[in-house]
């Protein structure tokens, strides 16, 4: 009896959701170019990371080397984008990882990216409001921050920021409830904002490559002892490190990265734009790679120009461009740059607050969230009840955590969804043909096979080890079976598991491991033997035939490395974030094997769930 219950609960876990299509996702659109899903994933990823976040890691985590933080960023982003690009176009509709995780794996896996999506998307419109308020306080002389952290400081608890932000709070309010209020995304006013963007940018690089100096890459201790002498206050100036170009070895160059990794978060959102792409196998990976790459020109040339106009310790981190430009002798220039960068921040924020009540309310139809969050307005057609809760949970963040603490909680979450959509694709394209445009066939709704139909409890045993081996080696059938999923399957959760243990061992012992410690460097080459080892069981299994938009090339190899680099990005982050992180996710555990696990509409067999709207995009 424990045997059939323990059954009937893993079947819950792993049931799908049914969809039904609708009707303006068969209405015809204008086909989108390749430089137009260009020209939209880079307006999605330019962001608050690169005015803010580059002075504070520049200033106090990687140097001048900073630029090799968004040259490994850049990397991670590139592997996981063209993971994304398989996983969503094997969906015939637009939609968030949310919903292709639904279709295509299970429940649980759903609730986990959704959760930690939602999480993604209050972080980043917090640390969008704190970005603005740091910037509109440098503008007008730092006083009401000045005032507030004498006054507050003292009551603040280390681990929270070092004062409150009402204004960030104020502002977060503000907009959540103009979009209470019915209000849309405007395209000319997303235009006007990327142009703004786009010659504040450009000013900063061109004046840097005016006016920097390539000395501030060669900095010494006799440079910093001379600068402290000038400014007569040692604690003005930010740690010199070793000096040169890599002042912080390279543990700060990934930290950095980790950290960096914000500011290319949105470059998925193409994928969300695939149905309309005359030839998504190859417009899609091009404009990811396009998007990531100009993302990553534009990062190295304000980083570059930053290090370069400013040493890196005399670097401001609240107000770096503003601040570099009084440093060269620019006075005025830092009035222009700011009003830019606050214009193009203030449109940011607006727009992250857009996705956060859809992907509740999507989740809440679906019985997996409380039933009251899906409530919309009558008139203005907008969920209520999402976009306050939201709004008030960034308004939250924002007012009590530090812009670096938001960043590297928002950096932590995306990697876990990039890491579960590579482990995704790594599994589905061994298992036995699931093409949904099969299904649309025969069937008016679409329902996906469950990946594993039975408990591997209830399974028979093989006949003896080497009929086993064998089949590892060399599979039965030449396309995917029952058996041979249920292998890679397996095989894909302990790679996982020793891909944790390799990037963990890697990222706090670094210095012990490649200076040949018998211990550490002993496990860490089994642990290369064995991940070598598994990689190739799932190599030898067969891949599904079936034509796919877009498919990852190199697999296994690409998703699993996607997965390493991610994972160890993660561990770059501090423990205070991972407590964080560790508590958003219990309280998602507890709503969903609390309520959702019992609510969920995949779950009821006599009641189909509503046909959503399937345009949810991540940013």
């Amino acid at each position: 009896m424990r045997c059939q219950d323990l059954h009937q609960f893993g079947q819950k876990l792993v049931r799908r959701r049914l969809l039904e299509p609708t009707e303006d996702s068969e209405s015809p659109t204008a086909p989108l170019k390749t430089l137009n899903l260009v020209a939209f994933g880079v307006a999605s990823t330019l962001g608050a990371g690169v005015y803010i976040l580059v002075g504070e890691v520049a200033m106090f985590i990687a140097g001048p080397a900073i630029v090799i933080s968004f040259l490994v960023a850049a990397v991670s982003s590139v592997l996981s984008g063209l993971c994304y690009a398989e996983f969503g176009t094997r969906v015939s509709w637009t939609g968030s990882a949310y919903l292709y995780s639904y279709i295509s794996m299970g429940e649980l896996w759903a609730f986990i990216t959704a959760w930690n999506l939602i999480l993604s998307y209050v972080i980043g419109s917090g640390s969008v409001a704190r970005a603005w308020s740091i910037a509109f306080g440098s503008l007008i002389g730092n006083h009401i921050f000045q005032a507030l952290e004498g006054t507050l400081s003292p009551y603040m608890p280390y681990y929270l920021a070092k004062y409150p932000d009402f204004v960030a709070l104020s502002l977060v309010l503000l907009l959540t409830g103009v979009l209470v209020l019915g209000a849309r995304e405007s395209v000319l006013v997303g235009k006007i904002s990327t142009g703004i963007n786009l010659l504040v940018l450009s000013f900063i690089i061109l004046s840097g490559f005016i006016k920097g100096d390539l000395h501030n890459w060669k900095l010494t201790e006799q440079d910093y002892t001379l600068n402290t002498s000038e400014s007569g206050d040692i604690y003005s100036l930010g740690p010199l490190g070793s000096g040169g170009f890599v002042p912080f070895y390279y543990d700060g160059i990934l930290h950095g990265a980790a950290l960096c990794f914000y500011s290319f978060v949105g470059f998925d959102d193409i994928v969300t734009k695939g149905e309309k792409a005359p030839n998504p196998r190859r417009s899609i990976p091009i404009s990811i790679m396009s998007t990531v790459f100009i993302c990553f020109l534009a990062y190295f040339g304000v980083s570059a120009t930053l290090t370069l106009m400013v040493p890196y310790y005399q670097i401001q981190p609240d107000s770096p461009f503003p601040q570099a430009f009084v440093h060269v002798g620019w006075g005025p220039a830092r009035y222009v740059v700011a009003v830019g960068i606050l214009c193009f921040l203030l449109y940011r924020l607006q727009s992250s607050l857009f996705p956060v009540p859809q992907a509740i309310q999507e989740m809440a139809e679906d019985g997996l969230l409380f039933r009251g969050l899906s409530q919309t307005h009558a008139r203005t057609k907008t969920p209520i009840m999402a976009t306050v809760s939201s709004g008030i949970l960034a308004g939250i963040m924002a007012l009590l955590f530090e812009f670096s603490n938001l960043v590297d909680l928002m950096s932590i979450g995306h990697l876990l969804v990039y890491s579960l959509v590579a482990f995704f694709v790594l599994v589905l394209r061994y298992q036995p043909d699931w093409n949904l445009s099969k299904n649309e066939k025969t069937e008016d709704k679409i329902q996906m096979k469950p990946l594993v139909k039975e408990n591997p409890l209830d399974s028979e045993p093989e006949a003896g080890s080497l009929k086993t081996l064998k089949i590892l080696w060399l599979p039965i059938s030449s396309i995917p079976t029952q058996e041979s999923a249920q292998i890679v399957y397996g095989c894909a959760f302990l790679l996982v598991l020793l891909l944790i243990i390799l990037s963990l061992i890697l990222a706090q012992w670094p210095s012990q491991v490649f200076s040949g410690d018998p211990v550490l460097t002993t496990v860490a080459v089994l642990l290369l033997l064995f991940i070598t080892g598994v990689t190739v069981i799932i190599w030898r299994q067969p891949q599904d035939p079936s034509p796919l938009p877009f498919r990852v090339p190199a697999l296994p190899v690409l998703p699993l490395v996607s997965i390493f680099v991610n994972v160890y990005l993660m561990m770059q982050t501090t423990s205070g974030t991972w407590a964080l992180f560790g508590i958003w996710n219990a309280i998602g555990f507890l709503i969903y094997f609390g309520y959702g696990i019992r609510h969920s509409l995949a779950g009821n067999n006599h009641q189909q769930p509503p046909a959503t709207s399937l345009h949810l995009q991540d940013s």
